[in-house]
C-alpha cells in the first residue's frame, strides 16, 4: 500500500512538471510557435473554445503566425481574444487570414517575461509540495492503521527524496526558460 501512495505521487508530481513545461511553451521567446496560442480561449457560439480547434495556425517565417479558421464567422471572436490575451500580440485580419508579427522582444518585455516565468515556477512548486502533503497524510492514515513509526517514517523520507528531486527539476526548467528568453 505504501508503495502505490508514493508511485501515485511520483506520476503526479511529473504531470506538474509536464503542466508547467506546457505553460512555458505559450511564453514566447522572441520566435514564433503555434504553441504562443495555446493558453487563447475564444468564446465560439457560447462557449470557451482553444484556437487551435477554430483554425489552422501555421508559422510561414520565424517571425509571424497565420491563423486560418474553418469558420469565417469566428474570425471576429478569434481576433479579440488574442488582443484580449497577455501575449501583447496585434492580430491583422485581411477577411480570410488573421496573421499577427512577433515583434522583436524588448528588455522591458524580457524582463516581464521572466516574472511570468517564475510564477508559473512557483505554482508547479506549490502544486508538486501539496503532492508532498496529500501523499504524507496518506502515510499517516496507514501509520493509524497498522504501519510501524519507523516505517512511515521512511516512507515519508521517501516521498520528501521525490519532492527534492523534482523541485529541482522544476528549476532546471525554469533556468531554461529564462536562458531563451534573455538571448539577444
Amino acid at each position: 500500500m505504501p508503495q502505490t501512495i508514493k508511485k501515485n505521487a511520483e506520476e503526479r508530481m511529473e504531470k506538474a512538471i509536464g503542466a508547467l513545461k506546457r505553460d512555458l511553451s505559450s511564453l514566447r521567446a522572441g520566435r514564433a510557435t503555434p504553441s504562443l496560442l495555446d493558453r487563447i480561449q475564444v468564446e465560439y457560439y457560447g462557449a470557451m473554445t482553444p484556437v487551435n480547434q477554430l483554425a489552422n495556425l501555421t508559422t510561414p517565417d520565424s517571425r509571424s503566425l497565420v491563423i486560418q479558421p474553418w469558420d469565417k464567422s469566428s474570425m471576429g471572436a478569434i481576433e479579440k481574444a488574442i488582443m484580449k490575451s497577455d501575449l501583447g500580440l496585434t492580430p491583422t485580419n485581411d477577411g480570410t487570414v488573421i496573421r499577427i508579427v512577433i515583434p522583436a522582444l524588448t528588455e522591458e518585455r524580457r524582463a516581464e517575461l521572466v516574472k511570468m516565468t517564475k510564477k508559473y515556477g512557483e505554482e508547479a512548486k506549490v502544486a508538486i509540495r501539496n503532492i508532498r502533503r496529500d501523499a504524507n497524510d496518506e502515510i499517516k492514515k496507514l501509520e493509524k492503521a497498522g504501519i510501524s513509526e519507523d516505517e512511515s517514517r521512511k516512507h515519508q523520507e521517501d516521498i520528501q527524496k521525490f519532492t527534492d528531486k523534482f523541485v529541482a527539476e522544476v528549476d532546471k526548467v525554469l533556468a531554461a526558460k529564462e536562458k531563451e528568453i534573455m538571448e539577444v
